[in-house]
């Protein structure tokens, strides 16, 4: 057998010579330029190192180059002639064989790495792996050909259990995005048939569903099911919303034309005089004004202003009205605290009837003055009344004094004591004892009540 690369020996010796070769050209299953870093390493990776086949391996020990340039390796069939070599010595030769197997031994040593890393197609590496075993019966290297097999055996073992390794993760990545996207369906439905926190629940709609486009590998048919059941909530939702909203803007309107007719009957109050029946006139209307509801923004807002306008316009009326009365009220307080002073002439033990003509004088001025401030009209109305009260007394003493009927009945009260003692001798006399005490008792009794009578005319 002929080496087709070495067979001429027209092949220039320089680019043969260096221990490591540096192909052009990626080998079969080499990783690819620019292929993602190696992540962690998963259960099934093989536990060979990244690069398992040292550089400048011992080919001596696995085959030989003859004088006439014949290459031979060693299999555990015997020796296999694998090619000739004619571009140099014996022992140049065998080191291009052991560089041309360390060229394989560094293929199989990034399929183990690859695997080991678990970033690359499990697949794509045992295809790679069969391929270089396959190749290995013919090659054209020297070295530990038995050890190269048994490592790509394992490979292609490695890349079975990381296939299935990967397909089972896969499916549990499957299950658990399902499942998520199951959890952001159910809550968009909740919100679509509950919520009315119009503006967060919005929000956390449009959350869902920016969580939901991150959420691949699905099933195709579930996922279109359950995007069905996201939508379905979110129209759902918007509907209530767009309900909700259009509901607001009819009472808003029906707010705004009630507060129109408020502004209007608060402006036609604002120049009234009748300051009690008005004030109460713009609380109510004010009670109407919140119970109204909110019109809308800017039109709400402009009514308010009419509205308060017409009101400050008549309480600041009322305000100066009653600044003006509170300072006639003051000075009448004066003038009565005059009149009191000048009372003090005023003395019924002397002259009854002087005191109750000066008392009627007093009492027109009194009147005449007219209201004084509230704090002040208890003390003053006190006073008067304690002058009204010396008089009505004096009068009353007078009249008990005088009374006509009340004197009669004391003198009856006396003609009777007597008439009860007279009895009370003569049954003395005739010996009948127990009428006699019983007419003494009643001659006693009716001698009290002659002399309550009599006190009550003398006023004692």
């Amino acid at each position: 057998m002929t080496d087709s690369s070495d067979a001429q020996p027209a092949v220039e010796p320089a680019a043969e010579q260096h221990d490591t070769p540096k192909p052009s050209v990626p080998k079969p299953g080499a990783a690819k330029p620019g292929a993602p870093k190696p992540g962690p390493t998963p259960k099934h990776a093989l536990s060979a190192p990244a690069v398992a086949a040292p550089p400048g391996s011992d080919p001596s020990k696995f085959g030989r180059v003859d004088d006439d340039g014949t290459a031979w390796v060693k299999t555990a069939d015997g020796e296999r002639q694998i090619g000739s070599w004619q571009a140099g010595d014996a022992a140049e030769g065998l080191a291009h064989f052991g560089r041309r197997f360390d060229d394989l031994a560094t293929e199989v040593a990034l399929l183990e790495a690859r695997l080991n890393s678990g970033a690359g197609d499990a697949k794509k590496t045992k295809a790679a792996a069969i391929a270089l075993a396959e190749s290995l019966p013919t090659a054209a290297v020297i070295g530990d050909i038995e050890s190269l097999a048994a490592r790509l055996d394992a490979v292609i073992a490695g890349s079975d259990e990381a296939a299935a390794h990967a397909k089972h993760e896969k499916e549990k990545s499957r299950q658990a995005h399902t499942e998520r996207k199951e959890e952001l369906a159910a809550e968009a439905e909740r919100i679509g048939a509950e919520s009315t926190q119009w503006k967060a629940a919005g929000d956390r709609l449009r959350e869902i569903l920016e969580e939901w486009k991150t959420i691949r590998g699905i099933d195709r048919k579930v996922d279109d099911a359950l995007w069905k059941r996201y939508s379905k909530a979110r129209e759902a939702f918007n509907r209530r919303r767009g309900a909700h909203f259009a509901e607001l803007d009819r009472e808003r309107a029906a707010a705004k034309t009630k507060k129109e007719e408020l502004v209007a009957r608060a402006e036609a109050l604002a120049d009234s005089t009748d300051w009690g029946p008005t004030a109460g006139a713009f609380r109510d209307l004010l009670a109407e004004w919140k119970a109204a509801g909110r019109a809308p923004r800017e039109a709400d807002d402009a009514l308010w202003k009419r509205f308060k306008g017409a009101q400050d316009m008549f309480f600041a009326a009322r305000n100066a009205a009653s600044s003006e009365r509170d300072a006639e009220f003051e000075e009448n307080a004066v003038a009565k605290e005059e009149l009191l002073k000048s009372a003090g002439h005023i003395d019924p033990t002397k002259d009854i009837d002087a005191a109750r003509a000066a008392l009627r004088d007093l009492q027109e001025k009194w009147d005449a003055i007219g209201k004084v401030p509230r704090e002040r009209m208890h003390d003053l109305e006190g006073k008067l009344r304690a002058i009204e009260k010396r008089v009505r007394d004096a009068a009353d003493e007078q009249w008990r004094r005088t009374d006509p009927e009340a004197l009669a009945r004391a003198a009856q009260f006396r003609e009777r004591v007597s008439q009860f003692e007279e009895q009370a001798a003569k049954a003395t006399a005739a010996g009948k004892t127990k009428d006699a005490e019983s007419a003494l008792a009643q001659a006693q009794q009716w001698r009290e009540w002659a002399e309550a009578a009599e006190g009550a005319v003398s006023g004692q």
